[in-house]
């Protein structure tokens, strides 16, 4: 196997536009009702669906913004799916009443994520700064789960909210997701506004442990810490202090890379923005090239922007010396915005590496 077989596309999400009806604090586009509609209309959308589909078959996630604010969301859908697009879309579920639910079969959408950051509404809508924005998810889950359309429960936390994430968790098996994934935001966007609420780094190792312990013991609902790629590293240490547990390294790996690697930015993962800038991922603003001008396939194989992620040994710090580089490799876009370094040592990880001392501190 080549160098460059080893990254493939298998999940790709699309910014269809940036308009949004809430103006959330942690939103990575700071997204809001006046905001770009963006660079494709519908002839420029279903074209760029045409030149993906012929080099890959990615998971393709509708985003935004909201992306039921598009007027041809459904069109663009259908057309996805009739090239064999595994055609998904995220939504704040405000929009989500009968009829969007059966456009949704109609057009073959095979899942939906919704965003639900508190187990009460006082907690979510302080997020979402919408009130009412908590009870429109808990009827866009329902009316999902009536008409038969498979769900996923996305959850970000800060210090505002972390003390709710066992209940967030409880509440998203309750309603009947078929996933939970657990955020901790990275401060882009309007999340940089609230840099002084991030979890702390004792916390968030706090909250991977539970989230190990948790997931150890769930039967159905598949979980995933996101953008918390130290959490593989946090499974293998773990099976190896104990008896192993197969079913859950096979089960956390599986989410990841084809080789378990953590941060998937540029190696199985991107975003197209609504501009059709590719980044390598939705919290990285650099662009890798535009597909209004080059093809993505070309840009995906050649971009320099990729090329360096891809580049483990080019990582910095801890990062670099760690012997868990190849399925963990820090969190990238955190790196940028904390350290202002792609390539520098994930923030939020305190882990010392074995090999450290050898190589020695880099910055």
């Amino acid at each position: 196997m080549s160098r460059q077989q080893e990254f493939v596309p298998k999940w790709i999400a699309w910014e269809i536009t940036r308009r949004c009806n809430l103006r959330c604090v942690h939103c990575r586009s700071s997204s809001e009702l006046s905001s770009a509609a963006g660079g494709f209309d519908t002839a420029a959308a279903l074209k760029f669906l045409d030149e993906l589909a012929a080099y890959a078959k990615p998971v393709l996630v509708l985003s935004g913004g909201e992306p039921l604010l598009r007027p041809d969301l459904w069109q663009i859908a259908k057309h996805g799916t009739g090239l064999g697009l595994r055609m998904c879309i995220a939504t704040n579920g405000l929009l989500v009443d009968d009829a969007a639910c059966e456009r949704m079969k109609e057009s073959g959408i095979r899942m939906v994520s919704l965003s639900l950051d508190g187990a009460t509404a006082r907690t979510h809508d302080d997020f979402r700064q919408a009130p009412g924005a908590f009870d429109a998810t808990i009827r866009a889950s329902q009316r999902l789960r009536a008409h038969g359309i498979p769900f996923l429960v996305n959850s970000s936390f800060t210090k505002r909210n972390q003390d709710e994430v066992p209940r967030v968790y409880a509440l998203a098996k309750e309603l009947g997701a078929r996933a939970w994934y657990m955020f901790m935001i990275v401060p882009t966007g309007r999340g940089a506004d609230i840099m002084n609420e991030l979890v702390s780094t004792e916390d968030y190792n706090k909250l991977l442990d539970w989230h190990y312990e948790t997931e150890k013991e769930e039967p159905e609902l598949l979980m995933r810490p996101t953008c918390a790629p130290h959490y593989y590293r946090v499974v293998l240490q773990k099976n190896k202090a104990r008896p192993k547990d197969e079913r859950l390294e096979r089960r956390s790996l599986s989410f990841s890379t084809g080789g378990g690697k953590g941060c998937i930015a540029a190696q199985t993962i991107c975003l197209v923005n609504c501009f059709g800038d590719v980044q390598a991922c939705s919290y990285m603003a650099a662009s890798a090239g535009n597909v209004r001008e080059k093809p993505f396939k070309e840009i995906w194989e050649t971009s320099p922007l990729f090329q360096q992620l891809r580049d483990f040994e080019s990582y910095k710090g801890r990062c670099g010396s760690c012997e868990y580089l190849n399925v963990c490799g820090g969190c990238r876009a955190r790196a940028e915005a904390v350290h202002g370094d792609r390539l520098a040592e994930e923030p939020f990880c305190d882990y010392v590496p074995l090999r450290y001392g050898e190589k020695g501190a880099e910055s």
